[in-house]
């Protein structure tokens, strides 16, 4: 591949794992400008961020004022600042409302630029407190050193198999899944519910990547285990292509009737208009969480009204619910005060669980601010809800053990709507599904004992 394309390849292999700069390290204190106090209270969890008269240092990255966190994003390739406006926005509000006890949070930017992964864990193991509500495409790459440092991680968002679900490590719903299909629910629903009659005639494309293929793979296994049956299967150059006719003539000529799609949501959009020209309709076409964002919705208009455009946000509250869900209505607001004109998508959702998970059980260590107090705290929390923002989950078991829930968006000409899925739990979601497990070899998440460490090295 020539260098031009290299890059142009790795910009989408980023992009898909992240959703849509500065400087590697760049700190930022999240303390606007003459910014009143307010309430530390975050839909129904009270007291998360209050002030305090905090003791003396007691953990690398903690001083008497000051919690040192570390953020992890592909910002400086992707130009993508998701992550980096959540931790903003949040940390704003925090410190506002008197930080963790009286200590401000000031953020580390550890931007990996796509392949500094482990350049940027060693610098996190050498200052950060803890990592929160961030994510990296090849987040593997720094797994081992994390767990040597005995840095626990609170991500956004998870995706080389070497770190979803590896020790030290907590977080909301499938962010932290380990060898299990989170989207169990969501796809038995399609096949054998919505829309029956694509469950003979599925089709998918992903994006020729080692990450996309394995993800491919991992949902082939799941939905054949399902009694699926796949039509057409195929892959596409991840740094796109310039038409995408020929796939869209496969996909009419085998019949699809499903389709699910592996790759950046901008492509997806330039495949479903050409089907929209061709007058080919499909029962649905899955656009994965990655799509929920005003930028897909833009890119893939002239074909919204034609195609049936779904996805399934694994338990996260909806935007739409923002009348019936306070800490929705909560999240939009903290964005209009302190980073007015940001869109919030499905990762700035994700990250904003994370850090009030962060913040809840730093709070509650009080003058005793140590790692393992606050991972402790956290994997204690057996109905978490992050204030109302997503449906329960038990954070003492593990995530492949335990009932899950799925929620369907359905891309309107006028947003994304929930779909007609039938919820069972607060009229928003739909629980009590088993994750599928797979069989397949495709690897395993790192533990402490791969490095020589266990949980009673942690302080």
């Amino acid at each position: 591949m020539k260098p031009q394309r290299t890059v142009v390849a790795l910009m989408a292999l980023a992009l898909l794992v992240a959703g849509c700069g500065r400087d590697s390290g760049a700190r930022e204190d999240g303390t606007g400008a003459g910014a009143p106090a307010v309430a530390g209270d975050f839909g129904t969890l009270t007291d998360v961020c209050k002030p305090g008269t905090p003791g003396g240092a007691q953990s690398q990255g903690v001083t008497a004022t000051e919690i040192e966190v570390g953020v992890f994003s592909d910002i400086g390739f992707t130009k993508n600042p998701d992550f980096v406006d959540a931790a903003k926005v949040f940390t704003s509000w925090c410190n506002a409302a008197g930080g963790i006890n009286g200590r401000k949070i000031v953020t580390n930017l550890r931007d990996t630029k796509l392949m500094e992964v482990r350049q940027r864990m060693l610098e996190a193991c050498r200052e950060d407190f803890v990592l929160v509500g961030g994510s990296a495409a090849l987040d593997g790459l720094g797994v081992k050193d994390r767990l040597q440092c005995l840095l626990p991680e609170f991500p956004a968002q998870v995706s080389q198999t070497a770190n979803t679900g590896s020790d030290l490590q907590r977080g909301s719903g499938s962010a932290v899944s380990e060898n299990v299909n989170p989207y169990t629910g969501f796809q038995d629903w399609l096949i054998n519910e919505a829309y029956p009659g694509s469950k003979s005639a599925i089709g998918m494309i992903s994006g020729d990547s080692p990450i996309t293929k394995v993800m491919g793979d991992k949902l082939n296994e799941s939905l054949t285990a399902a009694g699926a049956k796949f039509a057409y299967n195929d892959l596409y150059p991840i740094s796109g292509v310039a038409d995408w006719t020929p796939y869209a003539q496969a996909i009419k000529a085998a019949g699809v009737k499903g389709l699910i799609f592996y790759g950046d949501f901008r492509y997806l959009a330039k495949l479903q208009d050409v089907l929209t020209s061709m007058d080919y309709k499909l029962d649905w076409i899955d656009s994965n969480s990655n799509s929920y964002n005003n930028v897909f919705l833009d890119a893939a208009k002239g074909s919204l009204g034609f195609q049936n455009n779904v996805l399934d946000l694994s338990g996260t509250a909806p935007l739409a619910a923002a009348g019936q869900v306070p800490a929705v209505k909560q999240v939009k607001d903290l964005f209009e005060q302190y980073s007015p004109g940001s869109g919030i998508t499905f990762q700035v959702l994700r990250a904003f669980q994370s850090w009030l998970l962060f913040a809840k059980a730093a709070t509650s260590c009080g003058d005793e601010l140590t790692r393992a107090c606050v991972y402790q705290a956290a994997s204690k929390e057996t109905s978490w809800t992050a204030g109302g923002l997503q449906a329960p989950v038990d954070l003492s078991k593990s995530m492949a053990d335990q009932p899950r829930c799925f929620n369907v968006q359905q891309a309107r000409p006028g947003g994304w709507e929930p779909a007609q899925f039938t919820p069972n739990t607060e009229g928003l979601f739909r629980c009590g599904f088993t994750p599928y497990r797979y069989r397949g070899d495709f690897g395993a998440p790192m533990t402490l004992a791969d490095v020589g460490k266990s949980l009673n090295d942690l302080k």
